[in-house]
């Protein structure tokens, strides 16, 4: 498994999917994260007080740093090679509501980071444009509502391609 999924496994309070994402995309590797203080662990994006004082409870407890030992025994990935913060998409923020022609949500989303982007699961006044496939439902509404650019999945294509 990859190191945002390991991350999410370990169970540590506050740290799902999306937190272990960006704590492998900043630190690189379970080490680094292990031994990052409470200041270091903020400056990653989205980590405030409550989650890095969690992150540093969790790799401060002794049994959980044996269980880290086994896990790296067994060859699990401790290494994540950093996404790509420079692209066509670089600074800008995508939400993927329904269903697409040919990729899938989870195809969109790797697409979107690969070009520099980032998915988010709410649209908002910082989202950049909502990626729409067929049955979009209330996202598309608020898109709308709030004057956000609504893609089909061949622009988003085009957007990629530059």
């Amino acid at each position: 498994q990859p190191l945002p999924r390991l991350l999410n496994g370990l169970g540590i309070p506050f740290v799902g999917e999306r937190t272990g994402a960006i704590l492998a995309d900043t630190f690189g590797s379970v080490d680094a994260i292990a031994k990052a203080d409470l200041d270091t662990l903020q400056a990653a994006e989205e980590v405030g007080p409550k989650v890095a004082h969690s992150i540093r409870r969790f790799f401060d407890e002794p049994r959980n740093l044996e269980l880290i030992e086994r896990l790296r025994a067994a060859g699990l990935q401790f290494e994540h090679t950093k996404r790509k913060t420079a692209g066509t998409l670089a600074g800008k923020t995508f939400v993927i509501t329904g269903s697409l022609p040919t990729w899938s949500r989870e195809e969109a989303k790797e697409q979107i980071e690969a070009a520099g982007g980032k998915v988010s699961g709410s649209v908002s006044k910082k989202t950049s444009y909502l990626l729409a496939g067929e049955d979009a439902g209330s996202k598309l509404d608020k898109a709308r509502e709030l004057g956000i650019p609504v893609l089909d999945e061949a622009a988003l294509r085009e957007l990629i391609a530059g």
